[in-house]
Protein backbone atom coordinates (compact mmCIF):
# COMPACT_ATOMS: atom_id res chain seq x y z
CA UNK A 1 0.00 0.00 0.00
CA UNK A 2 1.18 3.31 -0.83
CA UNK A 3 1.49 6.03 1.38
CA UNK A 4 2.16 9.90 1.54
CA UNK A 5 4.57 11.03 3.80
CA UNK A 6 3.47 14.16 5.66
CA UNK A 7 5.99 15.92 7.99
CA UNK A 8 5.19 16.16 11.42
CA UNK A 9 6.01 18.87 13.79
CA UNK A 10 8.64 16.65 16.11
CA UNK A 11 10.62 16.25 12.50
CA UNK A 12 13.85 17.39 12.32
CA UNK A 13 13.91 19.69 8.87
CA UNK A 14 16.52 18.58 6.44
CA UNK A 15 19.78 20.52 6.74
CA UNK A 16 21.22 23.23 4.84
CA UNK A 17 24.11 25.24 4.56
CA UNK A 18 23.94 29.35 4.92
CA UNK A 19 26.03 31.58 3.88
CA UNK A 20 25.59 35.28 5.59
CA UNK A 21 27.73 38.97 4.02
CA UNK A 22 27.64 42.06 5.35
CA UNK A 23 29.25 44.83 4.50
CA UNK A 24 31.29 47.19 6.80
CA UNK A 25 30.18 50.13 7.59
CA UNK A 26 27.66 50.59 5.02
CA UNK A 27 25.35 53.06 7.06
CA UNK A 28 28.53 55.38 6.60
CA UNK A 29 27.78 55.22 2.80
CA UNK A 30 25.94 58.51 1.05
CA UNK A 31 22.83 57.65 0.17
CA UNK A 32 23.04 57.81 -3.38
CA UNK A 33 25.75 55.92 -4.03
CA UNK A 34 24.14 52.78 -1.82
CA UNK A 35 22.21 51.29 -4.83
CA UNK A 36 25.26 50.85 -6.42
CA UNK A 37 26.80 49.78 -4.13
CA UNK A 38 25.13 46.92 -3.16
CA UNK A 39 24.49 46.24 -7.05
CA UNK A 40 28.79 45.51 -7.21
CA UNK A 41 28.20 42.85 -4.22
CA UNK A 42 25.45 41.19 -5.58
CA UNK A 43 27.85 41.09 -9.12
CA UNK A 44 30.53 39.87 -7.38
CA UNK A 45 29.03 37.28 -5.45
CA UNK A 46 26.65 35.87 -8.07
CA UNK A 47 30.36 35.80 -9.67
CA UNK A 48 31.91 34.07 -7.13
CA UNK A 49 29.43 31.47 -6.58
CA UNK A 50 29.43 30.32 -10.31
CA UNK A 51 33.39 29.99 -10.07
CA UNK A 52 32.55 27.48 -7.43
CA UNK A 53 30.12 25.85 -9.26
CA UNK A 54 27.23 26.75 -7.51
CA UNK A 55 24.28 27.78 -10.03
CA UNK A 56 21.25 29.70 -10.47
CA UNK A 57 21.54 31.63 -7.02
CA UNK A 58 17.80 33.09 -7.15
CA UNK A 59 16.26 35.38 -4.25
CA UNK A 60 13.46 33.55 -2.09
CA UNK A 61 9.68 35.48 -2.44
CA UNK A 62 9.96 36.16 1.39
CA UNK A 63 8.11 39.41 3.17
CA UNK A 64 11.46 40.44 5.23
CA UNK A 65 12.91 43.86 4.94
CA UNK A 66 15.78 44.55 2.54
CA UNK A 67 18.52 46.62 4.45
CA UNK A 68 20.75 46.90 2.01
CA UNK A 69 23.87 45.58 3.90
CA UNK A 70 24.16 42.06 3.13
CA UNK A 71 22.54 39.29 2.81
CA UNK A 72 21.46 35.31 3.54
CA UNK A 73 22.13 32.52 0.96
CA UNK A 74 20.30 29.16 1.72
CA UNK A 75 22.57 26.39 0.01
CA UNK A 76 21.88 22.20 -0.21
CA UNK A 77 24.55 21.06 2.93
CA UNK A 78 26.74 19.57 -0.09
CA UNK A 79 27.84 22.88 -0.65
CA UNK A 80 29.51 23.30 2.35
CA UNK A 81 33.02 22.44 1.68
CA UNK A 82 33.01 24.72 -1.52
CA UNK A 83 31.49 27.93 0.49
CA UNK A 84 34.39 27.63 2.97
CA UNK A 85 36.96 26.77 0.09
CA UNK A 86 37.08 27.88 -3.09
CA UNK A 87 34.08 30.29 -2.43
CA UNK A 88 35.80 32.36 0.52
CA UNK A 89 39.30 32.73 -1.71
CA UNK A 90 37.51 33.55 -4.66
CA UNK A 91 35.72 36.36 -2.80
CA UNK A 92 38.91 38.13 -1.75
CA UNK A 93 40.35 38.27 -5.16
CA UNK A 94 37.17 39.66 -6.47
CA UNK A 95 37.31 42.52 -3.89
CA UNK A 96 40.30 43.36 -4.08
CA UNK A 97 39.98 43.40 -8.51
CA UNK A 98 37.10 45.64 -7.61
CA UNK A 99 39.12 48.35 -5.22
CA UNK A 100 42.09 48.17 -7.79
CA UNK A 101 39.27 49.43 -10.28
CA UNK A 102 36.88 51.35 -8.73
CA UNK A 103 35.83 55.22 -9.46
CA UNK A 104 37.53 57.10 -6.36
CA UNK A 105 33.77 58.18 -5.73
CA UNK A 106 32.65 54.58 -5.51
CA UNK A 107 32.57 53.45 -2.05
CA UNK A 108 35.31 50.24 -0.61
CA UNK A 109 33.15 47.37 0.03
CA UNK A 110 34.56 44.90 3.42
CA UNK A 111 32.67 42.22 3.92
CA UNK A 112 32.40 40.17 6.86
CA UNK A 113 31.09 36.81 6.21
CA UNK A 114 29.77 33.34 7.77
CA UNK A 115 29.25 30.16 7.06
CA UNK A 116 27.11 27.66 9.14
CA UNK A 117 25.25 24.36 8.50
CA UNK A 118 21.79 23.21 10.47
CA UNK A 119 18.05 22.51 10.40
CA UNK A 120 15.79 24.59 8.71
CA UNK A 121 11.85 24.07 7.86
CA UNK A 122 10.73 25.01 4.15
CA UNK A 123 9.40 26.58 2.81
CA UNK A 124 10.51 29.79 4.58
CA UNK A 125 13.52 28.18 5.81
CA UNK A 126 12.99 29.95 9.38
CA UNK A 127 15.18 28.50 12.44
CA UNK A 128 17.29 28.89 14.64
CA UNK A 129 20.32 27.77 12.24
CA UNK A 130 19.68 31.26 10.48
CA UNK A 131 19.50 33.06 13.79
CA UNK A 132 22.96 31.94 14.65
CA UNK A 133 24.61 32.23 11.40
CA UNK A 134 23.07 35.74 11.66
CA UNK A 135 24.87 36.48 14.94
CA UNK A 136 27.92 34.75 14.08
CA UNK A 137 28.26 37.28 11.45
CA UNK A 138 27.87 39.92 13.55
CA UNK A 139 30.05 38.40 16.24
CA UNK A 140 32.96 40.45 18.24
CA UNK A 141 35.21 37.72 17.20
CA UNK A 142 34.81 38.36 13.54
CA UNK A 143 34.66 42.44 14.01
CA UNK A 144 37.92 41.70 15.83
CA UNK A 145 38.91 39.45 12.51
CA UNK A 146 37.57 42.05 9.82
CA UNK A 147 40.31 44.50 11.98
CA UNK A 148 42.80 42.83 11.36
CA UNK A 149 41.98 42.94 7.46
CA UNK A 150 41.57 46.35 7.25
CA UNK A 151 45.00 46.95 9.21
CA UNK A 152 46.64 45.09 6.76
CA UNK A 153 44.68 46.34 3.55
CA UNK A 154 42.45 43.41 2.71
CA UNK A 155 38.86 43.19 2.47
CA UNK A 156 37.31 40.19 3.94
CA UNK A 157 37.18 38.34 7.25
CA UNK A 158 35.39 35.28 7.76
CA UNK A 159 33.94 33.00 10.28
CA UNK A 160 32.98 29.67 9.63
CA UNK A 161 30.71 27.85 12.60
CA UNK A 162 32.44 24.59 14.45
CA UNK A 163 29.98 22.14 12.69
CA UNK A 164 31.20 23.33 9.53
CA UNK A 165 34.32 23.25 10.11
CA UNK A 166 34.41 19.95 11.53
CA UNK A 167 32.26 19.02 8.57
CA UNK A 168 34.63 20.41 5.96
CA UNK A 169 38.20 21.76 6.84
CA UNK A 170 38.41 18.48 9.80
CA UNK A 171 37.40 16.21 7.49
CA UNK A 172 39.64 17.17 4.62
CA UNK A 173 37.33 18.50 2.44
CA UNK A 174 38.62 21.57 1.48
CA UNK A 175 41.82 22.10 -1.36
CA UNK A 176 43.35 24.65 0.57
CA UNK A 177 42.74 25.43 3.68
CA UNK A 178 43.66 23.19 7.17
CA UNK A 179 43.38 24.13 10.45
CA UNK A 180 47.06 25.71 10.17
CA UNK A 181 44.95 28.65 8.45
CA UNK A 182 42.27 28.98 10.74
CA UNK A 183 42.22 30.57 14.24
CA UNK A 184 39.60 28.92 17.09
CA UNK A 185 37.65 31.19 19.38
CA UNK A 186 34.37 31.95 20.97
CA UNK A 187 31.72 34.14 19.04
CA UNK A 188 29.98 36.48 21.23
CA UNK A 189 27.07 39.19 20.36
CA UNK A 190 26.70 41.89 22.51
CA UNK A 191 22.97 41.36 23.56
CA UNK A 192 22.96 38.08 22.93
CA UNK A 193 24.18 36.73 26.55
CA UNK A 194 23.06 33.16 25.36
CA UNK A 195 25.37 33.20 22.63
CA UNK A 196 28.64 31.87 23.06
CA UNK A 197 29.49 29.41 19.93
CA UNK A 198 32.81 27.79 19.13
CA UNK A 199 34.03 29.02 15.85
CA UNK A 200 36.97 29.58 13.17
CA UNK A 201 38.21 32.76 11.92
CA UNK A 202 39.72 33.25 8.64
CA UNK A 203 41.11 36.57 6.99
CA UNK A 204 42.27 35.06 3.28
CA UNK A 205 45.68 36.56 3.59
CA UNK A 206 46.63 36.74 6.93
CA UNK A 207 48.14 33.88 9.63
CA UNK A 208 45.76 32.71 12.52
CA UNK A 209 47.88 34.73 14.93
CA UNK A 210 47.53 37.97 13.24
CA UNK A 211 43.64 38.02 13.62
CA UNK A 212 44.63 36.78 17.34
CA UNK A 213 46.34 39.84 18.18
CA UNK A 214 43.23 41.77 17.90
CA UNK A 215 41.23 39.35 19.91
CA UNK A 216 42.22 41.19 23.24
CA UNK A 217 43.05 39.28 26.18
CA UNK A 218 40.01 37.36 26.99
CA UNK A 219 40.79 34.44 29.02
CA UNK A 220 38.11 32.24 27.14
CA UNK A 221 39.78 32.83 23.32
CA UNK A 222 41.65 30.25 22.06
CA UNK A 223 45.19 30.11 20.54
CA UNK A 224 45.92 29.35 17.09
CA UNK A 225 46.52 26.05 15.85
CA UNK A 226 50.21 24.83 14.75
CA UNK A 227 52.31 22.56 14.46
CA UNK A 228 54.17 22.94 17.91
CA UNK A 229 50.07 22.75 19.94
CA UNK A 230 48.43 25.67 20.82
CA UNK A 231 50.31 29.44 20.83
CA UNK A 232 52.36 28.52 18.36
CA UNK A 233 51.15 30.50 15.26
CA UNK A 234 51.28 27.99 11.88
CA UNK A 235 54.69 27.67 10.22
CA UNK A 236 56.70 29.06 13.48
CA UNK A 237 55.95 32.90 12.10
CA UNK A 238 53.74 35.72 12.18
CA UNK A 239 54.18 36.74 8.64
CA UNK A 240 51.31 37.22 6.38
CA UNK A 241 50.17 34.14 4.40
CA UNK A 242 49.83 35.27 0.64
CA UNK A 243 47.32 34.63 -2.24
CA UNK A 244 49.35 31.45 -3.48
CA UNK A 245 49.08 29.97 -0.20
CA UNK A 246 46.17 30.02 1.85
CA UNK A 247 43.36 31.38 0.09
CA UNK A 248 44.52 31.29 -3.76
CA UNK A 249 41.20 29.99 -5.48
CA UNK A 250 41.87 26.25 -7.15
CA UNK A 251 39.61 23.97 -9.71
CA UNK A 252 37.23 21.57 -8.06
CA UNK A 253 36.34 18.50 -10.03
CA UNK A 254 32.91 18.03 -11.48
CA UNK A 255 29.88 20.85 -11.39
CA UNK A 256 27.97 21.32 -8.53
CA UNK A 257 24.05 21.77 -8.70
CA UNK A 258 21.46 23.61 -6.78
CA UNK A 259 19.95 26.45 -6.10
CA UNK A 260 21.48 29.48 -3.29
CA UNK A 261 18.23 30.85 -2.04
CA UNK A 262 18.84 34.51 -0.87
CA UNK A 263 16.41 34.71 1.59
CA UNK A 264 16.98 37.66 3.89
CA UNK A 265 19.37 40.87 3.81
CA UNK A 266 20.23 42.69 6.58
CA UNK A 267 22.07 41.54 10.02
CA UNK A 268 19.40 39.97 12.08
CA UNK A 269 17.26 37.30 11.01
CA UNK A 270 13.51 38.89 11.00
CA UNK A 271 10.37 37.63 9.74
CA UNK A 272 6.73 38.88 9.21
CA UNK A 273 5.59 41.35 6.73
CA UNK A 274 7.80 43.93 4.52
CA UNK A 275 9.12 47.43 6.27
CA UNK A 276 8.96 50.64 4.35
Amino acid sequence: MNSVFVPDADDVPPEHALFVVDMKDYSKIPEAKMAPARADLDDILSTVFAQCGITDAAPLDSAVKDRGDGAIFVLPARHAARLVDPLLGHLRLALERRERTRLASSPTIRLRASIHVGPLAPPTHRGDAANDACRLVDSDAVRAAMAAAVDHGLYLAAVISDPVFRRTVRAERTKTLTPRHLFQTTARVKGKDGFAETCWLHVPGLVPSVIGSHLGNDPDEAAPIGADGPGTPPGGTGTAVGADEASAPVRQRGKASGKARLIQVGRDYTTGAEQS
